[in-house]
């Protein structure tokens, strides 16, 4: 009997002792993209911040065709630093990736292990003990931007606003709250008003309308019985295997960094138009020749511009991602802005065939005079020599 009870206080023991899983677990990753120069120069970043820099790779864990095409940016993995969040102590995992068309792309990867989807609200904008999260991003990216000038081809004066994108990344598979493993799909459905209080950061979830969760939930997307993504204009949840994530997050990654080097062009387009109608109204003879010549090396700048931007969301041979980057494009309204970026250009082709068409005249008009001044002096000449006999 004294050795049935021992046994029995030694089980309590350990079950006091030992962690008591939560019932979700993952990490949120939080991106943030930088425009900071037209572009790069084709020689590859060897080191950064005290790094090897190197390909991004990771391996497609969805059935796929046997040749698969991503775009692979250089890359370097940051030590890991403590910082203490809203539920104590974590480690914070850094990544910062380089890309051709002058932007860079930094991700860091906080841990959580929480009972309710509520307590992860807290993590949209993400404050540590030494300050927020944006805040010590922005610093690391300077220090970034800085190292890599001699790479740029006209870099930016200093960093704009970020563009940022927070995933709630969730270890599959899903449970009830009495521990019963359930679908993606299924669980989704039973929590629809939650995660889309989650995803749009609204701490109390009976302020959210059935319109509105509906709504911010309606684009998911699942391909095995445990995997699901619920993507958002600012946010999206990923459910998955943990070593599935990456390849999710890369593709919303670089649908952020299309997005921010969409803006950051419109903004170019924006100051040279502006600055080619000043210019025409303030002095059309003087400047017409260099409003020329900058609108035309613009047209060519954009049209390679855009060809680069394409070339890095080529998703040839998983067709499962390419439907997640439709979804995340059509969230970031990604087809608005080249829709906006194309009628600018068009508005630049416009005032390049008014001005060169303007030129072309007043070309011609000198000709003719030329022409007529030259009839003139041979009427001239042959008058005086008609005289001289």
């Amino acid at each position: 009997m004294a050795g049935v009870i021992e046994r029995i206080s030694t089980a309590a023991l350990q079950r006091e002792s030992s962690p008591i899983r939560k019932r979700y677990c993952g990490e949120v990753v939080y991106m943030y993209a930088y425009d900071v120069a037209y572009e790069m120069t084709r020689q590859p970043v060897e080191f950064l911040l005290g790094q090897k820099a190197e390909p991004y790779i990771f391996g497609p864990s969805k059935r796929s065709p046997r040749h698969v095409f991503f775009y692979k940016p250089q890359m370097v993995r940051l030590p890991e630093i403590e910082r203490v969040g809203p539920y104590g102590p974590v480690k914070l995992e850094r990544v910062v990736k380089v890309l051709p068309v002058g932007a860079i792309s930094i991700t860091v990867s906080v841990p959580f292990a929480v009972d309710r989807l509520e307590d992860l609200v807290e993590f949209h904008d993400l404050q540590l003990d030494t300050g927020s999260l944006s805040d010590e991003v922005r610093q690391l990216a300077e220090e970034v931007r800085k190292e890599l000038e001699p790479f740029y081809i006209r870099p930016a004066p200093k960093l704009v606003d970020e563009e940022a994108y927070t995933v709630f990344c969730m270890e599959a598979p899903l449970t009830t709250s009495e521990g019963l493993p359930m679908t993606a799909e299924n669980w989704l459905q039973a929590h629809r008003r939650q995660v889309a209080s989650l995803l749009t950061q609204e701490s109390d979830v009976r302020h959210l309308s059935r319109q509105e969760a509906e709504d911010n939930t309606v684009k998911y997307l699942s391909y095995y019985q445990n995997d699901m993504v619920v993507i958002d204009w600012d946010a999206a949840l990923l459910v998955d295997e943990e070593p599935d994530f990456d390849e999710t997050l890369y593709i919303m990654e670089l649908a952020n960094v299309q997005l921010a080097e969409l803006e950051a062009y419109d903004r170019i387009l924006d100051t040279a138009l502006d600055r080619a109608y000043r210019d025409l109204s303030r002095h059309p003879l003087r400047n017409r020749a260099a409003v020329m010549r900058e609108l035309k090396e613009i047209r060519i700048d954009l049209a390679r511009f855009s060809d680069e931007l394409s070339n890095i969301t080529k998703f040839f041979g998983d067709w499962h991602l390419a439907r997640i980057y439709k979804n995340i494009a059509e969230r970031f309204h990604l087809g608005d802005w080249h829709r906006t970026i194309d009628d600018k250009l068009k508005t630049l082709d416009g005032l390049y065939e008014i001005i060169k068409h303007d030129h072309t005249t007043r070309l011609m008009l000198i000709l003719e005079c030329t022409i007529v001044l030259l009839f003139i002096i041979d009427l001239v000449v042959l008058l005086l020599g008609l005289k001289g006999r």
